[in-house]
């Protein structure tokens, strides 16, 4: 079998809510290959293709069970806004390292992260020793690579088992690769099921990875989440539902579940009420905002930033009560992310040019200019 390129296998959208290229730049400087790659790797069976089905394609947990087992190399370009711009690759769980045709230098050379996956509930011995031999085979490649493992298929099982199969997990991986002599390399381990949010968290921080701007996104939340009293701030991907920054205050996963819950909450209102006239509008526009009191004294507060982008905020009831101060700094706190944007595609029409490291480190240093008077506006 070969693993030279292969047709892309892409699953698709409804027609008006759907990854496209976002509306103040089309990218067009940048090809599929000069983007940064996550690579799916496991063995067969193990859930790879079901997880890039519901994470990506909306796909229902229950009709992942008659996915077919995946025979070649699926390539699933993503292409939502200007942060999140990556290919995955999906590979089959028979690939062999050493059959003369894998590539190593093209499938790990443009790789910005490694997700292997392991069934949890499965014998996972041989699993290891895949997964020892494809990290030693790619970091020998690509010493960037971030490693991620994700414990899969942990649900309806007890939270000590999930515990244990991790403990056990990171022991072998973390001793094999020990003794392969890449004490240096650093796994990342998560316990994930397509059939909670803990896969949509898993690959969240997977994506956080691969955005230079990431300090950048994480600075602006902290400035608008201290200056408008708000407890806990998230900046959603809304097709996939992967943040793709928080601010610096832990993540408590019912607070990610309740936000994601809000962002299905608004998309079905605005698909059944908001483009009644005219369909091939979109679902989901700069209008879309949406204000839900719970019963705990706690207010969700969702804002549109962009096509594809929105703040998702979670508020106790006595602060909510400036709300004209949180919709201002939301204003600036939008400015500034589009000024991000623009210093973004700059950047890439610079590097289309020419390769210059300075334009880099100043994008990833991201803090001075324009922005930091955008930043500066945000009010008490």
């Amino acid at each position: 079998m070969s693993y030279q390129d292969e047709e892309e296998q892409v699953g698709s959208f409804p027609k008006d809510f759907g990854y496209g290229d976002f509306e103040h730049e089309s990218d067009g400087n940048r090809t599929s290959d000069d983007k940064p790659r996550i690579l799916l790797m496991g063995l067969r069976r193990s859930g790879k293709s079901s997880i890039q089905k519901v994470v990506f394609h909306k796909m229902s947990p229950n009709e992942t069970l008659f996915l077919e087992s995946t025979n070649k190399i699926v390539k699933d370009d993503i292409n939502n806004n200007s942060f999140v711009q990556f290919q995955i690759w999906d590979f089959p769980g028979q690939i062999d390292f050493f059959d003369p045709t894998f590539d190593s230098d093209m499938i790990f050379g443009g790789c910005g992260a490694l997700v292997f996956v392991i069934d949890a509930q499965d014998d996972y011995v041989e699993a290891l020793t895949k997964l020892n031999q494809t990290v030693t085979k790619a970091h020998k490649v690509n010493p960037r690579i971030k490693f991620e493992v994700f414990i899969h298929k942990v649900d309806g099982v007890s939270d000590d088992f999930k515990m244990e199969s991790q403990r056990d997990i990171h022991s072998r991986a973390t001793d094999d690769l020990i003794d392969a002599g890449l004490e240096g390399v650093h796994l990342n381990f998560h316990l994930t099921s397509i059939y909670d949010h803990s896969i949509f968290e898993a690959f969240s921080k997977v994506v956080q990875k691969l955005i230079p701007q990431l300090a950048a996104l994480e600075n602006l939340l902290n400035l608008f989440i201290h200056n408008s009293g708000i407890e806990k701030a998230f900046l959603f991907d809304v097709v996939s539902k992967i943040y793709i920054a928080t601010d610096a205050t832990p993540v408590d996963m019912q607070s990610y579940e309740l936000c994601c819950d809000m962002i299905d909450v608004v998309i079905d209102l605005s698909c059944i009420y908001g483009s009644r006239d005219n369909p091939d509008v979109p679902a989901f526009d700069n209008q879309s905002s949406s204000i839900i009191k719970m019963n705990n004294s706690t207010v969700l507060y969702l804002r549109e930033v962009n096509k594809f982008l929105a703040l998702v905020c979670i508020i106790r009831e006595e602060s909510f009560s400036r709300q004209g101060v949180i919709d201002y700094n939301f204003l600036c706190f939008r400015e500034a992310i589009t000024q991000v944007f623009e210093l973004r595609f700059k950047h890439q029409k610079l590097e289309a040019i020419e390769q210059d490291s300075d334009t880099m480190e100043d994008l990833r240093d991201f803090g001075r200019g324009d922005v930091i008077s955008s930043m500066k506006r945000f009010q008490d």
